[in-house]
């Protein structure tokens, strides 16, 4: 039962920082004084949905809590010392995030997320260039807003080609150069996929889009801070960052925006002209600070989290894969972020497995669409059969997540497929010898 708890000693093993919080009671434990409830019903679920969202890491919010308290000037306040002081705050964040991406800090502008920085990219440089040129290109496993984005600008008159990925969520690069016409304006293309984790060849991409002198954006939420980004070395033009995907505060994320070649896009909101006229707003200091920090942390701890985040992964698939028969690992083994981890449990329904698992915080795929009861429209763009798709849960491995976790989701895991798997007619006919292939399955 130990294990199953969040433990703040799993909250890392930070440098220069004390010893875990003390563990938190719920509302009924503090009213009751713990007396005859029982301890498993105060205890969290560990946590392994960090492609979700991830948790705030101590020391971006020790970087916050001054402009949350005393330093709490509006950053373009330019007639006294409380704006000074939160314009300084918000320079630097600027600056740590510039630099975790190879970028100047000229070309960085805050917003709330990477989903408004998706917005304003897809949309900006499509309304700014839509004189001369009306097509652009994305794929089919994009994230929810840049889908929608694109689908709003087909209302508007666009032409939007979705390219397809091939079996293991790659794209196919000589597609991609066919698909560019004369008045192609821009390529949206992610780095690393939100649920299969699968990393598209992005410098090959951008290399590609800048040969034919076509913008290139990439939405790298589930990149930036967790893999080398250089936005020179990639050929990037826009691209778009969100705070709560790498340990940092949530409502803040920023979008790079180049500057020679100069990108110009049409804002998406009015007012005030902050940002250089780009997002209009009060940059919320706090939270651009916090982004600042988390990027920061990133910058210094990337080669040791991907390190031990891969051995983590390693252990997760292989236990996995070698007490369970007829498990499918989605996306490519090879191209991959090893922290994003997509499995599909042939012969068990992926609900019914997550409810049995709910002592684990896990997902079944985006958080974005998972109230849907559809199948993940990425696994069927990867050719995946609707049976297996249901039967998909993402695990997902952060900074914190430690060695006993791990092995706990595995255990619990293998537990519970083994024994819904007994309740299934289908494994039973399975383990018959029946091809359920050459079925023919009638409704009565």
């Amino acid at each position: 039962m130990l294990l199953v708890l969040r433990r703040a000693a799993a909250l890392p093993r930070l440098r220069g920082l004390g010893g875990p919080p003390a563990r938190r009671l719920s509302g009924a434990a503090r009213r009751h004084g713990e007396k005859g409830l029982d301890e498993e019903s105060l205890l969290r679920p560990l946590y392994m949905d960090v492609q979700a969202t991830t948790p705030l890491d101590p020391r971006v919010l020790d970087s916050m809590l001054p402009y949350l308290m005393h330093s709490y000037g509006n950053p373009h306040s330019r007639t006294h010392a409380y704006g000074w002081e939160s314009e300084s705050a918000m320079e630097r964040a600027r600056q740590q995030v510039a630099s975790l991406i190879g970028a100047d800090p000229r070309e960085i502008i805050f917003t709330s997320g990477a989903t408004e920085s998706n917005n304003l990219a897809i949309k900006g440089v499509a309304r700014f260039y839509k004189s001369r040129k009306k097509h652009i290109i994305t794929t089919q496993t994009e994230h929810k807003c840049v889908l929608d984005s694109c689908r709003y600008l087909e209302a508007e008159g666009f032409r939007v080609t979705y390219l397809p990925v091939k079996e293991n969520g790659l794209i196919d690069l000589k597609e991609l150069e066919d698909a560019l016409q004369p008045d192609t304006s821009l390529v949206s293309i992610m780095t690393v996929n939100n649920e299969i984790g699968v990393k598209q060849p992005i410098r090959d991409i951008g290399q590609i889009c800048s040969s034919r002198k076509v913008f290139f954006h990439t939405d790298a939420a589930q990149a930036v801070g967790k893999i080398p980004m250089d936005v020179n070395d990639m050929k990037i033009d826009v691209m778009s960052i969100s705070g709560h995907k790498i340990y940092g505060p949530k409502g803040v994320g920023a979008i790079y925006i180049r500057r020679r070649p100069r990108v110009r896009l049409e804002p998406l909101q009015s007012g005030g002209g902050q940002e250089r006229g780009m997002r209009s707003g009060t940059v919320p200091t706090p939270l651009a600070v916090g982004l600042g920090a988390a990027c920061e942390v990133s910058q210094q701890e990337m080669e040791y989290d991907y390190k031990r985040i891969s051995v983590l992964a390693d252990r997760l698939v292989s236990k996995i894969m070698t007490e369970i028969p007829d498990v499918v690992l989605n996306g490519d083994p090879e191209h991959r972020y090893p922290g994003c981890i997509n499995l599909s449990f042939a012969y068990v329904e992926g609900e019914s497995l997550l409810m049995a698992l709910k002592d684990v915080a896990l997902s079944s795929g985006s958080a974005c669409t998972s109230a849907s009861l559809e199948p993940s429209y990425v696994l069927r763009a990867i050719g995946t059969d609707e049976d297996l798709a249901h039967s998909s849960i993402r695990f997902g491995i952060g900074r914190f997540t430690t060695e006993e976790e791990i092995d706990y989701t595995v255990q619990k895991c293998i537990q519970h497929v083994k024994r819904l798997r007994e309740m299934s007619p289908l494994w039973e006919m399975v383990q018959d010898g029946i091809d359920l292939k050459n079925i023919k399955w009638t409704q009565h």
